[in-house]
């Protein structure tokens, strides 16, 4: 009866963060954006809503509109012959934002510099001529990934103090623990090997964590989606590449471009098809991340827009079901590519740096 009733708990609650999650991310991204600000309610551009649900921008809108609701407007930074620094909520106030060394106009999410009029130069449709300046702006992921470093900070420093007679007292300590423990026998040590798998090991750890706590967090009502933005997993991949290249033995780069054994003919023919493989490998580590990620959130908001399209209750519950379904797979898939990641990367680790 005990553990029915933590399973039911447990149950109600991811109900409760499921509904509420994407009730409010289609709020929020109903307002966000400029250009949508004066629609009326009943026409939802589904695709926008979509878009600017799993993009990132300058703004964190927590619930309501925009006039009458909770946002945090975050600090734009630029840099156009000099350094610009304000608040993205002056481009609520008006369309043009004039600054010390030019006028600046958000369009789409993007911001473009122009004149004082605000125009805007179009080579084709939805392609713009106009300058974009070096942007160091705060955005709401970057504000997530500040929280999810905190976090896991404060979850391994915790860990650390807890430890008695080389035993973790706190509950939550073991379950890392033994997580941590996983990761080094059964991931690190067969991929990298017993001698070298220390060197590499804390960024391993460091990746799966990372990778899971803000695939979690994503899953949060109000919370963006870090995983989900290409960039924050394409910065992933390329320092694997880099540890991976630049710690690469000798062996590593005959094996690649001069295999032993190997008639000289498929020898020349395989070399640039290795070398085109030196990138497409981390690459592809990028990509899977970034689309697993971003397709479940897609999925899961296509089936609940599903009701403000047709307005019937049999679809709601249809919707609300699947949607559901969809969220609980998605738990299991913040685990499983934070998995992946790290085991690739182990892998590609390995291949790089041991002697046979």
């Amino acid at each position: 009866m005990k553990n029915f009733s933590i399973k039911k708990k447990l149950f109600l609650l991811f109900l409760f963060v499921f509904i509420s999650f994407f009730f409010v991310k289609i709020s929020n991204s109903s307002n966000s954006n400029e250009d949508q600000l004066n629609k009326s309610s009943k026409n939802i551009d589904i695709a926008n809503t979509i878009i600017n649900h799993v993009s990132d921008s300058y703004e964190w809108h927590i619930i309501g509109t925009h006039n009458n609701g909770i946002t945090f407007y975050l600090p734009i930074i630029l840099w156009n012959n000099g350094l610009e620094c304000f608040s993205s909520s002056q481009f609520l106030k008006k369309n043009i934002v004039s600054g010390n060394y030019g006028y600046y106009r958000m369009y789409h999410g993007k911001v473009y510099t122009t004149n004082n009029s605000g125009k805007l130069h179009f080579i084709k449709q939805g392609v713009i001529k106009n300058k974009k300046p070096w942007d160091f702006s705060i955005t709401k992921n970057v504000i997530s990934i500040f929280l999810s470093s905190f976090l896991l900070c404060y979850l391994f420093l915790r860990m650390r103090y807890s430890y008695k007679n080389h035993y973790p007292k706190w509950k939550f300590g073991i379950f890392l623990e033994s997580m941590i423990l996983f990761l080094r026998n059964d991931i690190a040590i067969p991929n990298i090997g017993k001698n070298k798998y220390k060197s590499y090991f804390p960024f391993l750890l460091t990746s799966f964590f990372f990778i899971l706590i803000n695939n979690l967090i994503g899953l949060i009502p109000m919370f963006p989606n870090v995983t989900g933005n290409i960039s924050v997993t394409f910065t992933l991949a390329i320092i694997t590449f880099v540890i991976t290249n630049v710690n690469a033995n000798k062996n590593y780069w005959i094996h690649n471009f001069w295999m032993p054994g190997v008639p000289i003919g498929i020898k020349l023919l395989l070399a640039p098809i290795e070398f085109i493989g030196i990138f497409i490998r981390p690459l592809t580590l990028c990509i899977r991340l970034f689309a697993n990620i971003t397709a479940g959130h897609i999925l899961i908001l296509s089936f609940i827009c599903l009701i403000f399209i047709f307005k019937s209750f049999f679809v709601a519950g249809f919707s609300i079901i699947f949607g559901f379904f969809i969220f609980i797979l998605e738990i299991i898939v913040s685990f499983l590519q934070a998995f992946i990641f790290t085991t690739l990367s182990s892998l590609l680790i390995g291949t790089a740096v041991k002697e046979e």
